[in-house]
């Protein structure tokens, strides 16, 4: 993939950009936002831009691809690669972007690293750029072509709320019509969809929300956590669906993307969530269920508490459906009478996983790592343990 020469060029410069692609992120959108302002306020989350994680996302994904390029010439992250595409396919994204994004990119690169950008330098990275570049645009082109869309909208239609339920103090579930009279779009169990709101400022923000639901339903069903930022601010998407959106209201809804999706199997299965994390399982779980799946299912979810537990009849109800099934919940504030070995963090030591178990979790990062720690030492293949990052995904850029 990457020319032998740009490659040893890389593999060289990689620790002097590494050390310093935090700072040349920074440049890079405040470059980008100067000069287009109309993509912070409808395009990238304002909240991720005030907080600082998409400048790691974007730094660690490019320390990532590089790292990757030079150490496996003839490959490619696919995984990688595919996150990113259905973030970008759900947003919109079109192949003219990123001519700007890397206008921008590299003239943040050549400020802060100065003399150091030699055009040798400049020719190799500029390689790596359009290789990861034109890699996602070949698959955002495929992603926007299963929806029967190839245009720049991630095919985005209005939906009218058919019900809301408030299912816990702070999260609540959406039922989906859509208002223009098309068919539902085919998903996979696991997937979300982005949805796009007008904000008092005229802002259009967009916001990403696991499908809560098994295909093949009349409507389309999301769950939605406000987010209270305390040394952050407060989530603009998820207040404002919180404050506003009844029933009757429309919404603005991509199609479905996302790669955390269950694949038609007949192994074990083990899904693990945390928090609003549960939303992605919940769907699988009823896909599950609906299919008759005979292999063992572990269910394992934490929560700070069951009033907390958003989803959790479902969750229950579900779960029961099949034929062997076993569920683990683990709260920080139980109800009296909870297991004390189910009080706190998750602790898989005394839960059983079968030979051959695929995982699918979802929840804050430290949560995943964790999991993903324990399930290794249980003897689960790292290729069969997927994840889903709710926001900018940052495991990236603390791997790298």
């Amino acid at each position: 993939m990457l020319s032998e020469q740009s490659a040893a060029t890389v593999r060289a410069t990689l620790p002097a950009v590494g050390a310093a692609v935090g700072e040349i992120t920074a440049r890079f959108y405040d470059r980008l936002f100067a000069a287009r302002p109309e993509l912070l306020r409808d395009l990238f989350n304002r909240g991720n831009q005030a907080a600082g994680t998409q400048r790691q996302a974007l730094a660690g994904s490019i320390a990532a691809f590089a790292t990757y390029l030079v150490e496996h010439p003839d490959e490619r992250p696919d995984a990688m690669l595919d996150r990113i595409a259905h973030k970008h396919a759900s947003l919109g994204i079109a192949p003219g972007q990123y001519a700007v994004v890397h206008e921008h990119l590299f003239a943040a690169i050549a400020e802060v690293l100065g003399d150091a950008v030699t055009p040798e330098v400049a020719a190799a990275w500029d390689e790596v750029y359009w290789l990861m570049a034109n890699a996602l645009i070949a698959i955002e082109r495929r992603l926007y072509a299963q929806h029967e869309n190839t245009g720049d909208t991630g095919g985005r239609r209005p939906w009218r709320v058919v019900e809301r339920v408030d299912e816990t103090a702070d999260v609540a579930a959406f039922r989906l019509r859509p208002a223009d009279g098309r068919p539902l779009p085919d998903f996979r169990p696991g997937q979300y969809v982005s949805v796009r709101v007008e904000l008092p400022d005229g802002a259009r923000q967009t916001r990403q929300y696991s499908l809560v639901g098994a295909p093949g339903s009349p409507e389309l069903r999301i769950a939605v956590k406000r987010v209270h930022g305390g040394t952050t601010p407060d989530g603009e998407v998820s207040n404002h669906l919180h404050a506003r959106v009844r029933e009757g209201s429309v919404l603005e809804l991509s199609a479905p993307y996302g790669d955390l999706a269950l694949e038609a199997t007949d192994v074990p299965l083990l899904l693990a969530s945390a928090g609003i994390g549960v939303t992605p399982m919940i769907a699988m779980l009823e896909h599950l269920a609906l299919t008759g799946h005979r292999a063992p299912v572990t269910v394992v979810h934490a929560d700070r508490s069951p009033a907390e537990h958003a989803l959790r009849a479902d969750h229950e109800a579900y779960a029961a459906k099949l034929a062997d099934a076993a569920v683990h919940f683990w709260y920080e504030h139980p109800e009296p009478g909870h297991p004390a070995d189910r009080t706190g963090l998750v602790d898989l030591t005394g839960v059983p996983v079968s030979a051959g178990t695929r995982a699918y979790l979802c929840g804050p990062l430290p949560f995943m790592r964790a999991v993903r720690t324990q399930l290794i030492e249980k003897g689960v293949a790292p290729a069969d343990i997927h994840y889903e990052v709710f926001g900018p995904d940052l495991w990236l850029a603390r791997e790298s």
